[in-house]
């Protein structure tokens, strides 16, 4: 518990910095977000377009697909907050910055985390919310009490998958001094799960369910809230999967930190 406090206490200070920071060049700081926002939308734009051509997409409508694609957004967020590996190979390893994280007595991994948070990023979570609650109003969904619940459990359990995967990514470069590292490849591979893995080939599917678990953070929790019975089983298991595979970020992570030999061997 005293090592929870101490990284919260941590965090706040960090937060505190970027803000003063960022909030220097409030222009920059302001024409960053609308940019996002405008990139989210080119998103939102591309969906609305495709479907002026076909009425449905295996099954799934318009706003069936609009929704999952807000609810993927804010896992995203959140991890992008939090887990700026960026530029991990670049910073880190390239730099040689790993050796003043690794003589800190806070954990390695919390410091980089830390020294990478971007509070920005949390307009994705909102940019999300209003999407879906756009498309929930076109579909006329209805929620339980209890559903509030569940879809922060979904959320963080999908923030989870993506910092583990991006965490065994990252430490990857304790290997190598590759300045991009397999991550651009990665992310593109992760723009699949905001479509319904249905409409992929069986190859696909497996790729996005069981080996990059991106489906996990979009189609498969969002099928829940709605009320598509046959993805049930696969949202029930993602808090597991968040665990499972941040757990073996976090395994690679500690490995590559052991056998990491400095940036001047």
């Amino acid at each position: 518990m005293g090592e929870i406090k101490h990284v919260l206490g941590i965090f706040a200070t960090y937060l505190g910095q970027y803000f003063k920071t960022r909030l220097a060049y409030r222009t920059d700081f302001f024409g960053e977000l609308v940019s996002n926002l405008i990139n989210e939308l080119i998103n939102l734009v591309f969906i609305v377009v495709v479907f002026q051509h076909v009425p449905l997409l295996n099954d799934w409508t318009r706003d069936e697909i609009i929704f999952i694609y807000g609810f993927f957004l804010i896992p995203y967020a959140l991890f992008s907050m939090f887990f700026g590996f960026w530029d991990f190979n670049e910073r880190y390893i390239i730099r040689g910055e790993m050796d003043r994280v690794l003589t800190r007595p806070l954990h390695n991994l919390a410091q980089v985390c830390l020294e990478s948070i971007a509070p920005d990023r949390i307009f994705g979570v909102i940019t999300g919310l209003i999407i879906m609650g756009y498309a929930a109003i076109q579909l006329d969904l209805s929620f339980t009490w209890y559903d509030p619940f569940l879809f922060v459990g979904l959320v963080v359990s999908g923030m989870l998958i993506y910092g583990g995967v991006y965490t065994a990514i990252a430490a990857i470069s304790f290997f190598s001094d590759s300045r991009t590292g397999i991550s651009p490849m990665i992310w593109n591979i992760q723009q699949y799960g905001r479509y319904p893995v249905d409409v992929y080939n069986k190859v696909i599917r497996f790729v996005l369910t069981y080996v990059l678990p991106f489906a996990f953070v979009g189609v498969y929790p969002a099928a829940y809230f709605l009320r598509k019975e046959t993805w049930y089983a696969y949202a029930a298991f993602t808090p597991v999967v968040g665990i499972v595979f941040f757990s073996i970020g976090l395994v690679v992570w500690n490995w590559g930190v052991r056998k990491y030999s400095g940036a001047g061997s």
